[in-house]
């Protein structure tokens, strides 16, 4: 009997061991050779290197990324800085574009408020060449009365040269405006010559370059999880059995559903993963559906949807939804 309660103990205290050896924190690591450690402890000279938390059953649990030099730092900071004066540019280029198509309509439109534009200033031009061409006559009649009273052997009068000073100085200014005037007008033409190539990048451009793209082939489909939709019937029928698919996948629950779109709800905790569908219209009857694939916002989400079972899952899409419809129609 006293042996049989010795060996019960010894068994209890082997198990006690694991479970406190397993109630540990284990780490697995990376040494400057490239070998993979694991420890209980992050060893002193890795504690600037990248490691993983693992659970009981070598799961991971949380990473720390390594650490980022000052080189790094510095420059993500600089990056940070870019990044916010590109997004001001961004958001300046989308009122713009948005006070373009509110203000015009079509090609056309822009192009008769252009030569309204330049009949204005044709106009302008008009009234300061007369008036520099009366000016200059008034300069030479001056002129003229001067050199009379010259060979008059007559002094020529103060106001006369205070008028004739006067008169230069107005040419003088007329010029600078029709100058200023010729400037401005070719800055207008060159502004609405943009606004007009805008226009067509934002309206025709971008619907024929869409509509012209090349279908993705096969590898490129089942990469971007896309299904192409030869027509209404077929797409509707697509769309049902691809909420099955998001549905069966999915491990949140459905929150949206609607002909244009099916999406579950955003990933709780790192081992969710949330499907969402979405139907993009191609061209007037020619729709691709788009899977797409959320993970927890976290370096172990982050981890799993860039994993290899994320793109199998997104890869076999094309193919549950092809075999589905061939086995609707047998």
């Amino acid at each position: 009997m006293p042996v049989a309660m010795s060996q019960v103990l010894i068994v209890l205290f082997c198990l006690l061991s694991g479970e406190m050896a397993f109630a540990k924190r284990l780490y697995r690591l990376q040494d400057q050779y490239g070998n993979t450690l694991f420890s209980d402890q992050v060893p002193p000279e890795q504690s600037q290197n990248r490691r993983e938390l693992l659970n009981p059953r070598a799961r991971v649990i949380d990473v720390v990324e390594k650490a980022k030099t000052k080189e790094q730092i510095d420059l993500e900071a600089r990056l940070a800085e870019l990044r916010k004066e590109e997004e001001k540019l961004i958001a300046k280029q989308k009122i713009n574009d948005h006070t373009l198509l509110n203000t015009f309509h079509s090609e056309e439109d822009i192009n008769a408020a252009l030569t309204t534009k330049m009949q204005d200033f044709d106009n302008q031009r008009r009234v300061l060449d007369e008036s520099l061409k009366n000016v200059t006559q008034q300069l030479d009649n001056q002129q003229k009365a001067a050199a009379a009273a010259e060979r008059n052997g007559q002094q020529v009068p103060d106001k006369l040269l205070e008028d004739i000073q006067s008169t230069q100085q107005q040419i003088e200014k007329i010029n600078k405006i029709i100058r200023a005037t010729a400037d401005k007008q070719e800055l207008v033409r060159n502004e609405y010559t943009a606004n007009i190539d805008r226009y067509l990048f934002l309206t025709q451009s971008v619907r024929k370059t869409k509509h012209e793209a090349a279908r993705p082939n096969i590898q490129q489909a089942n990469a971007l999880g896309l299904f192409h939709c030869d027509n209404d019937h077929q797409c509707n029928k697509a769309w049902e059995i691809a909420r099955q698919f998001v549905n069966r996948h999915s491990t949140t629950v459905p929150d949206v559903y609607n002909d244009k779109l099916i999406m579950n709800r955003p990933p709780a905790v790192d081992t969710d993963i949330s499907l969402s569908l979405s139907r993009i219209i191609i061209t007037e009857n020619d729709y691709e559906l788009f899977l797409d694939i959320h993970c927890h916002n976290s370096a172990i989400g982050e981890e799993l949807c860039s994993s290899q079972r994320i793109k199998d899952l997104r890869a076999s899409f094309r193919s549950y939804v092809n075999n589905a419809l061939a086995g609707a129609a047998q």
